[in-house]
């Protein structure tokens, strides 16, 4: 299967998070037994990060294939490019059941490979770009929508599919659909704004 290339991230921010998943992994090392590895979904600003290199987000939003006891110190500080003070820590208090999220959306996650990791221990997997851009529909608040339109711009979101994917997404969803059916109608036309092309599309050939 594909993984995921880490160049896109800032090296200060790569190393940061490349540490909590090393604290979690010496944390399962240590206390459990396993039979197979603990899958790590990884959504919200950390997965943007990986794909576009835009906003560095302080939390790592993430959901495990099993229930975990995780570490204590599951936060570090770091300094930017810039040498600017920052700070990376676990949200413990994510969780994916309050946004639109597609059934599908962890098995099609993709794999991220990190130096030190090994992935019969910690299977790390970011999201994939579409479904990143779904769970963004609930809330939808400005961060939201310029996440989206991150996406949109590198290329990553194509606006008929994405539309699919998301009204897939709203069968299963237990909040309020027309809320986000509206919230989808503007994410699309984000998306074809931002696109590389401009939203344009080649017209048929007449034949």
């Amino acid at each position: 299967m594909k993984q995921l290339s880490t160049r896109n991230a800032a090296p200060e921010y790569l190393e940061a998070f490349r540490t909590i998943v090393s604290r979690i992994e010496q944390s399962l090392q240590a206390t459990a037994k396993l039979k197979k590895p603990v899958k790590m979904h990884v959504a919200g600003g950390a997965a943007l990060h990986f794909y576009t290199g835009a906003r560095i987000s302080e939390d790592i939003d993430a959901t495990f294939s099993r229930r975990l006891l995780l570490p204590r110190d599951l936060e570090v500080t770091y300094r930017d490019t810039e040498g600017m003070p920052r700070l990376l820590y676990f949200d413990r208090q994510y969780n994916d059941a309050f946004g639109l999220t597609h059934e599908d959306a962890g098995i099609d996650s993709i794999p991220l490979k990190l130096q030190g990791i090994d992935p019969a221990i910690v299977d790390v997997r970011l999201l994939t770009p579409i479904d990143l851009a779904v769970s963004k529909l609930a809330r939808f608040e400005d961060v939201d929508l310029h996440d989206i339109r991150a996406l949109a711009a590198a290329g990553l979101l194509d606006p008929e599919k994405f539309r699919h994917r998301a009204e897939e997404a709203l069968a299963a969803y237990v909040g309020v659909p027309d809320r986000v059916r509206l919230s989808l109608k503007l994410a699309c036309r984000i998306v074809e704004e931002a696109a590389p092309d401009g939203g344009k599309r080649t017209p048929p050939r007449k034949r």
